[in-house]
């Protein structure tokens, strides 16, 4: 149950308990005033009557009678033993208030009626109910506006966690101050963390692109320099490690530029199939394509061949690459690239021992690969791959293969978003 109805709930049962409570207070009054009055009444009257019985001897328009036939038992065997007393009763005859005093060998007694009186506080219970009921539904609507209010704010303050949690670090709640509003004071803690947050994270991207760009004058001499080295083991392994250094300063350049917003897809027709294939010739024979031969008209031109579609092909062949390389550098082989009949599914599937839980559940984060087992690397790669997949506006999904093995499944649009928009940014954003 939502927190609105739960709160319109709670002040329905509020009012209800408060209604019912002052019902009843007022009902246990009133009767009790009403009894005590009618018990005095009968006193009177008796203590009268029986002046009267003593002087004549009789009792005749005194209101009192002798051994009255309807005068309760217990009453009776109460003054039978010599005492006086009062009594109400619900009889047949109706609501009453008795009572009964000795007179000599006989009984004196009075009876009050009380049948109007108890009409009437039934009259007063039922006006008590109904002012209850409209106290209730005066009230309710009022409950109910109010905890939409409440229950709209904290919503509110969730989706915009939730839209910082999805990388939105521009989202804001922007509550007013409210003093001693809790629900404010919520937001203005979510906003504040946003921002801090943001100013970390953009601090951190500014330095990778610093880093990045500082990197490349250096990296530039050594490459230079490596080619100068006379040929050998050693300067064979220099050049390797100067590649190396080369693809991460590469790497973080591309990540700088996702990060800025930089990035922009080139729309066009691409035929997936042969983009495919091309991609796994390059990866080595280890790996299997399949589906990528199956014809379709998915452009609307009216010519059959490799399913097309319209996308960036530069980057969409970066994004295959990354989760080729990937797959072979920490699963094994074989690796199987399936292309679905309409070109928009391609999926990548190795035999190793899967994705790290962590990369499953928080997605790809740079410099981190998750598990020793899935061997050494920068996690560049696949962050890579789903920054440039959010450009070009497909999805990208990690998951384990069924028997076993890492699974990633790209998800490219049926309608790709328009030339130059501004992607939405990598995950870790």
């Amino acid at each position: 149950m939502a927190l609105r109805w739960r709160i319109s709930a709670l002040v329905a049962a509020a009012a209800c308990a408060v209604a019912a409570a002052v019902g009843v207070l007022v009902h246990e009054f009133s009767r009790d005033r009403e009894l005590s009055q009618a018990r005095e009444s009968a006193r009177v009257t008796l203590d009268r009557a029986a002046v009267t019985y003593t002087r004549t001897g009789e009792v005749q328009g005194s209101g009192a009678a002798l051994d009255a036939p309807g005068l309760p038992g217990d009453l009776r065997d109460l003054v039978e033993q010599g005492h006086r007393g009062t009594e109400f009763t619900t009889g047949p005859a109706g609501p009453a208030m008795w009572a009964a005093r000795p007179a000599g060998s006989r009984v004196l007694s009075v009876r009050v009626d009380l049948t109007t009186t108890m009409r009437d506080i039934g009259a007063l219970d039922a006006s008590i109910v109904v002012a209850g009921l409209i106290t209730t539904a005066v009230v309710l609507p009022l409950g109910v506006l109010t905890a939409g209010r409440m229950s709209r704010r904290l919503r509110t303050a969730a989706g915009t966690a939730r839209r910082i949690a999805a990388g939105d670090l521009d989202a804001r709640i922007a509550a007013g101050p409210r003093p001693r509003d809790e629900i404010a004071d919520i937001s203005t803690a979510v906003d504040t963390m946003a921002g801090a947050l943001q100013k970390r994270l953009l601090g951190e991207q500014r330095f990778t692109a610093d880093v990045a760009h500082e990197l490349r004058t250096p990296l530039m001499g050594l490459v230079t320099a490596a080619e100068l080295l006379p040929e050998g083991e050693a300067a064979g392994y220099v050049r390797d490690r100067v590649r190396v250094l080369g693809t991460l300063v590469e790497e973080l350049l591309e990540i700088s530029r996702l990060d800025a917003g930089a990035e922009h897809a080139d729309m066009s027709p691409c035929p997936v199939g042969p983009l495919v294939r091309e991609v796994v010739a390059r990866s080595g024979p280890a790996t299997t394509v399949v589906g990528a031969d199956e014809t379709a008209d998915t452009d609307g031109d009216g010519n059959a061949g490799a399913a097309t579609v319209r996308t960036d092909s530069r980057r969409l062949e970066r994004i295959l690459t990354n989760l080729v390389v990937n797959a072979h550098r920490h699963g094994r082989a074989p690796v199987v690239v399936t292309v679905s009949g309409d070109g928009r599914t391609v999926t990548v599937r190795d035999h190793g021992p899967g994705y790290p839980r962590t990369l499953l559940d928080d997605g790809p984060q740079r410099f981190r690969t998750g598990a020793p087992e899935r061997g050494t690397g920068h996690g560049l790669g696949l962050t890579i791959a789903l920054g440039q997949a959010q450009v070009i506006g497909a999805t990208l999904e990690f998951g384990d293969a069924p028997g076993g093995g890492a699974l990633a499944t790209l998800r490219l649009p049926a309608v790709p978003p328009p030339a130059g928009a501004d992607p939405a940014g990598p995950a870790e954003r």
